[in-house]
């Protein structure tokens, strides 16, 4: 398949590499039909390149349709459209059962001293092969892939893997009343998402900040 890979600080090639496989029976392996480009991937391309591997294949914000589960994944069955969130969790051990899926005990890596896995994010992170490829397997897959049905255009539904869910819980952890105002400093993907989210939760005012 092809993939998007890093090569070096500031070096980012799409080449061919091995289609993934299933490795373990919470496995699953989907076919991408969409999958966002995060401002963190911006990191990678510089900041974080100590912590890159030549070849990494990078992404984290993927949907698109399964191709094949393990024996444990009982909730996915192939031609299931999914969204899959960028942290890989379990849903089983107690992180994830206090609702903090991003230190999952079970996928956290615990030889950096970070929390769960993440796809496509440097070996801080596990080191796992991201999604800017054709296809992309999919551990933990029994707990993390959402299914969304078949027919609305994949914009309706990539942004579940990352964008919205992370611009909710910054909203929740501002802890506006209804009624209040809200400041957001920044105004990409992240930040309008945050906006409207606000006033979804009900702010009265939101006021929205960027140099551009």
């Amino acid at each position: 398949m092809k993939a998007v890979t890093w090569q070096g600080k500031r070096d980012v090639r799409v080449e061919d590499v091995p289609d993934p496989k299933i490795q373990e029976p919470t496995d699953a392996v989907i076919r991408i039909t969409s999958t966002g480009l995060c401002g963190s991937d911006l990191h990678l391309y510089e900041v974080l390149t100590p912590f890159m591997t030549p070849g990494d294949i990078l992404g984290h914000e993927p949907m698109g349709i399964v191709e094949e589960v393990g024996p444990e994944v009982p909730n996915l069955n192939p031609g299931d459209r999914v969204v899959v969130p960028f942290q890989i969790s379990c849903g089983r051990c107690f992180m994830c059962s206090a609702g903090l899926q991003t230190q999952c005990e079970t996928t956290q890596v615990t030889s950096e001293g970070m929390g769960a896995a993440l796809f496509g994010y440097t070996r801080l992170y596990g080191a796992v092969p991201g999604a800017q490829a054709e296809y992309l397997r999919v551990p933990q897959a029994h707990y993390g892939p959402i299914k969304v049905p078949q027919g609305p255009a994949d914009d309706r539904f990539v942004y579940l893997s990352d964008v919205l869910p992370t611009a909710w819980q910054a909203v929740a952890y501002a802890d506006v009343p209804r009624g209040g105002t809200l400041a957001v400093l920044g105004l990409g993907p992240i930040g309008e998402m945050a906006c409207r989210i606000a006033k979804a939760r009900g702010a009265e005012r939101v006021f929205g900040v960027d140099l551009v």
